[in-house]
């Protein structure tokens, strides 16, 4: 066997042909292990996301309708205005950052054949977890909030042309958005 091997490359009509399939052969290999690499990789962030990303996500949709609620019992207290129903929409969700526990290692092997060579091998381990408390609810570091594209708000008072304007004015002030992007009706009397 290792006769034919050196026939391989000492055949000086197919050397070129033999090292450019040995080469072809490399750069295969190389880009299957990489392949596999990558899709270990990924599968521990995907865990990492499970926790952390996805918990978040769930909180922020909690945010959206906690700031509706919020803008109704607050848009009730004003003068006029009655009962009001608030349906907000958004340019972007909200999210929670999470508080990561993050462990960090680094070992450095050096290793010498015995032709006198070395090598040094460096290797990092990462480990990062997210920090829940006594009942497993996720910590968070922040809490970024929704950014709000339009409003639309039915009011039993929204007839008086004042109470409107205060409205407006209100949904404003809490949401940043443009007077334009707020539309005030006024509410069916059946909803009452």
């Amino acid at each position: 066997m290792l006769d034919k091997i050196k026939n391989i490359f000492t055949n000086k009509e197919k050397r070129i042909e033999n090292l450019i399939s040995l080469l072809i052969i490399l750069i295969i290999t190389l880009v299957v292990i990489n392949k596999i690499l990558e899709e270990d990789e990924k599968e521990s962030n995907d865990y990492k996301n499970e926790i952390g990303v996805e918990l978040a996500v769930q909180e922020s949709d909690n945010i959206s309708t906690d700031l509706e609620k919020r803008l109704e019992n607050i848009l009730e207290k004003i003068s006029g205005v009655g009962k009001v129903s608030v349906l907000l929409t958004y340019k972007e969700s909200g999210s929670l950052v999470p508080i990561y526990n993050v462990n960090s290692s680094i070992s450095t092997v050096e290793e010498k054949d015995t032709s006198g060579g070395s090598r040094i091998t460096e290797t990092e381990n990462l480990q990062k977890d997210v920090v829940t408390g006594a009942n497993t609810e996720i910590i968070t570091e922040k809490n970024i909030m929704p950014i709000v594209e339009g409003a639309i708000i039915a009011a039993q008072g929204a007839e008086n042309v004042n109470v409107k304007s205060n409205i407006i004015a209100a949904v404003e002030a809490v949401t940043g958005i443009a007077t334009h992007k707020i539309q005030v009706f006024e509410m069916e009397d059946d909803e009452f």
